[in-house]
């Protein structure tokens, strides 16, 4: 059974828990949502690394390590070989985000909804994603390597690269927005076209005989717009999401040869005057 949308869609139910109406005030379908996804996440996990110990491989255990394993190959081409630790949180993103979509296909009802379809929690999601990427910049180039990132191309004379730094700071702070505006855009469109389905039913339909006649007819287009939207662009959208994570990522040693090579030619220059 498909539960076709009966609100327009970007209407959230909240909830204040505090006086202050900005940041005490939760759209409380998005965290049931997300708190269901991220408990199937947690046990999908769980389960499979219990199992790894204490049974034989299963089909659900073969797919995540070819997950795995495709993420790590990615990580190690875009990154870096000694950068692991971007397997796991790029593997958790898809994991989580792939289940948040899927579960708009189930015959669920509000306040369960795709959790992606509310900005808040995608935009969250990216500024997660960035904090961690900044930090890692500093960690492999240092402060002062990762502050003259924002100054490329590096190529460039000194008045060029000086042009150039507000662009690169803009194309900083753009980068999570249109990591959240993307996941967002996509999975809201899906709840609008199911939203337009509903309102073309009610309105061509007419009359209660004409709608029993057509409803097979409707029932069709509903379930065909979500397999498509659901298993398509929901795994889309979750590999995307993963994958710029990775991007990010290598983005972030921008400078880091160039860096070190002006370190190596200092010193080499400091050993030949002393």
């Amino acid at each position: 059974m498909i539960v076709a949308a009966d609100v327009p869609p970007g209407t959230h139910p909240t909830i204040q828990v505090c006086g202050n109406a900005f940041l005490c005030t939760f759209n409380y379908d998005t965290l049931i949502s997300s708190g269901i996804a991220i408990v199937l996440t947690l046990g999908i996990g769980l389960g499979v690394a219990y199992r790894l110990g204490h049974g034989k491989p299963g089909r659900l255990q073969m797919v995540l390590e070819l997950l795995l394993g495709y993420i790590r190959n990615l990580t190690k081409e875009m990154v870096s070989d000694d950068a692991g630790f971007i397997t796991p949180i790029a593997a958790t993103i898809f994991i989580f985000v792939l289940l948040a979509n899927w579960l708009d296909f189930l015959p669920l009802t509000k306040p369960v909804e795709p959790a992606a379809a509310d900005i808040n929690l995608t935009l969250a999601m990216a500024i997660a994603v960035i904090v961690i990427v900044q930090w890692y910049s500093i960690h492999v180039l240092g402060f002062r390597g990762y502050l003259r990132r924002f100054t490329k191309p590096f190529e460039l004379p000194l008045i060029g690269r000086i042009f150039f730094t507000p662009l690169n700071i803009i194309e900083e702070i753009a980068k999570p927005l249109s990591l959240a505006l993307r996941l967002f855009g996509n999975i809201f469109g899906g709840l609008v076209m199911v939203y337009l389905l509903t309102l073309g039913f009610t309105a061509f339909a007419g009359s209660s005989v004409l709608q029993t006649a057509l409803s097979p007819i409707w029932v069709i287009l509903l379930v065909a717009w979500k397999l498509f939207d659901v298993f398509l662009i929901g795994t889309i959208q979750a590999f995307i999401f993963m994958l710029l994570t990775i991007i990010y990522f290598g983005m972030a040693r921008e400078g880091l040869e160039e860096h070190h090579g002006a370190a190596a030619h200092s010193n080499e220059l400091r050993r030949e005057t002393t």
